[in-house]
C-alpha cells in the first residue's frame, strides 16, 4: 500500500467515510488504473444482533461492520493516539460520530420489513468504534421507531451505488439477543456480481448513481426471521 501525505489524510477525514473511500479509491497514485475502476471500494464484514424487549417485541439491530485493512488504514492517518499501533474508543470518538452522520442519507444501509409493512428506524444510539488486528470495526445500534412484536421480520444491507461490500461473516452472522424461544434466524448472502463485471460498466455509471438508487439492491445480505 503507498501512502498518502499527511495534509491529504488530515483533508480526507474531515468528510464522510463514503466521500473519504471514494477520493481514496481513485486518487492518483494509490491504485492501478484497472482497480480505480472496479466496483466496490471498501469492503465491510458484517455481524448484527437483533435486540428484543423482555415483552418480546423486537427493540432494534445492532451491528458490528469491520472495514478492510485498507480503509482502516488511510481512514486512522493522522488520528492522535498515544499508544503505537492502538487506538482507544475515546481516541476514535471523533471518527465514529462521522461515521454515523454521513450514513444517515443511505439509511445506514438497513431496510427492515415485518409482517409485509415497512420498519421505521432511527438514528443511531450507543455507537463507537473499535480496532483490532489492522482493522476498525463500527459498532452501533438502531432502534426501531416503535418495538413491534412479529412473526415474520426481514431486514437487508446493502449500499443502493455498490461502492461498499457488505458480507455477513461466515460465523454467527445475526444473533437474536432476548428472542423467545420459537424465534429462528436464515441469512441469505448476495452472489453473482464480480468486479470484473464492474470493470465494464465504468466509474462514470457507479458516479450517477445516489441514495435512491435500486442496483445495489441486487448485491443485498438478508436475513429472515420466523417466530411461530
Amino acid at each position: 500500500m503507498r501512502p498518502i501525505s499527511q495534509s491529504t489524510a488530515a483533508a480526507l477525514r474531515r468528510i464522510s467515510w463514503r466521500v473519504c473511500a471514494r477520493r481514496l479509491a481513485l486518487a492518483a497514485g494509490l491504485l492501478a488504473a484497472s482497480d480505480a475502476c472496479a466496483h466496490p471500494h471498501v469492503w465491510v464484514t458484517i455481524h448484527s444482533d437483533l435486540v428484543y424487549r423482555a415483552d418480546g417485541a423486537i427493540a432494534g439491530i445492532r451491528h458490528h461492520w469491520t472495514f478492510d485493512d485498507m480503509f482502516s488504514a488511510f481512514a486512522l492517518q493522522g488520528i492522535p493516539h498515544k499508544k503505537k499501533d492502538a487506538y482507544t474508543r475515546e481516541e476514535l470518538s471523533s471518527l465514529a460520530e462521522v461515521n454515523v452522520t454521513s450514513l444517515k442519507e443511505y439509511g445506514y444501509f438497513t431496510r427492515a420489513r415485518a409482517d409485509n409493512r415497512k420498519l421505521v428506524i432511527t438514528d443511531p444510539v450507543d455507537y463507537w468504534l473499535e480496532y483490532a488486528g489492522s482493522a476498525l470495526t463500527l459498532h452501533f445500534t438502531l432502534p426501531l421507531q416503535k418495538p413491534v412484536a412479529i412473526k415474520d421480520l426481514m431486514f437487508e444491507i446493502y449500499d443502493p451505488t455498490w461502492f461498499v461490500d457488505f458480507t455477513y461473516a461466515d460465523k454467527n452472522p445475526v444473533t437474536l439477543v432476548g428472542a423467545p424461544p420459537q424465534c429462528r434466524v436464515d441469512v441469505q448472502r448476495p452472489t453473482g456480481f464480480n468486479v470484473a463485471q464492474g470493470q465494464q460498466l465504468g466509474e462514470a455509471f457507479f458516479n450517477s448513481l445516489g441514495s435512491s438508487s435500486q442496483f445495489g439492491a441486487q448485491f443485498a445480505n438478508k436475513v429472515f426471521v420466523q417466530c411461530r
